[in-house]
Order: structure tokens, then C-alpha cells, then sequence
């Protein structure tokens, strides 16, 4: 069974003990849900932005937890995929 994990980052990329500490995870959505219901605890903690790995294999980031650049971010991929 695969495990999801989240890795915390500062916005320099440097690895940071979230402030909020996540549960194992069996599913992506799980661990979707988890990170939408945290997010502003874990920003107001000192994490910037997550990486979603399954096992060791990184499947996206670096998410921002900063919501002006998180709909930046989400407005520049929906132009490249029009």
C-alpha cells in the first residue's frame, strides 16, 4: 500500500517542522484534504510551501501556502493548458 506524505518547505526550498503534525496517509485525496483543511496553520507555523510525495516518488510541487501566489500559480497553468 502506498504511503503519501507532505514535506514542508520554507520558500527557499529548506525542509521545516510543520506546525501541525500530519497523519499517515493511504490516499492522495486523504492527504489533499488534510492539507486544505491545515494550510493556514501550517503558513502561520513558518511553512511556505508542501511537495506531495507517494512513497519516495514526488508526484507535484512546491505548492505555495500563500494564497495570492497559490492563484497565480493555478490562473498561469490554466493559460498554458488553454
Amino acid at each position: 500500500m502506498a504511503a503519501w506524505t507532505w514535506r514542508f518547505e520554507a520558500a527557499d526550498g529548506t525542509e521545516v517542522q510543520p506546525a501541525v503534525q500530519p497523519e499517515e496517509f493511504t490516499t492522495q485525496g486523504d492527504a489533499e484534504s488534510w492539507i486544505g483543511e491545515q494550510w493556514k496553520d501550517l503558513r502561520a507555523g513558518g511553512t511556505d510551501q508542501v511537495r506531495l510525495f507517494e512513497d519516495s516518488t514526488e508526484i507535484y510541487g512546491p505548492m505555495s501556502l500563500h494564497a495570492e501566489e497559490a492563484e497565480a500559480d493555478a490562473e498561469a497553468e490554466a493559460g498554458t493548458e488553454a
